[in-house]
């Protein structure tokens, strides 16, 4: 069964985040931009059936009701990217670092592949992959 799959996450900064995951990851936006600039609710393509949504952060504390959103520096969960190649895995690294984010894990070989984790500018793991 193919269902759409949506993972939603909180932005301190709507237009910084349209900005960076179409420049970093080259993610295609999904709707039509809005008086700001940017579509509500704002959401990127990562394939047919999945998105990401990033909705801000006091939107999303009322989603959440009475618990706890994880600090900026925790991450609850790590996504994970796959590409093409060990040279698309540097490539995305970098672009996200030029973009704002932090670099956790070095692009470097493991034993399953290729790999490097970057935040986004709220803090949001994201783990670029190419499997051998």
């Amino acid at each position: 069964m193919n269902r759409p799959f949506t993972i939603a996450l909180p932005t301190s900064d709507r237009q910084r985040t349209y900005t960076f995951y179409q420049e970093t990851l080259g993610l295609e936006p999904i709707g039509e931009p809005t008086e700001d600039g940017v579509p509500e609710p704002l959401q990127f393509r990562i394939d047919e059936n999945s998105t990401v949504m990033f909705i801000p952060t006091g939107g999303f504390g009322w989603v959440l009701g009475d618990r706890m959103a994880a600090p900026r520096n925790v991450s609850e969960c790590l996504l994970t990217l796959t590409v093409q190649s060990p040279t698309e895995v540097s490539a995305s690294i970098e672009r996200m670092r030029a973009g704002g984010g932090g670099v956790f894990a070095a692009p470097a070989q493991q034993d399953w592949g290729f790999s490097g984790v970057a935040t986004d500018p709220d803090g949001h793991a994201w783990q670029i992959i190419a499997l051998n």
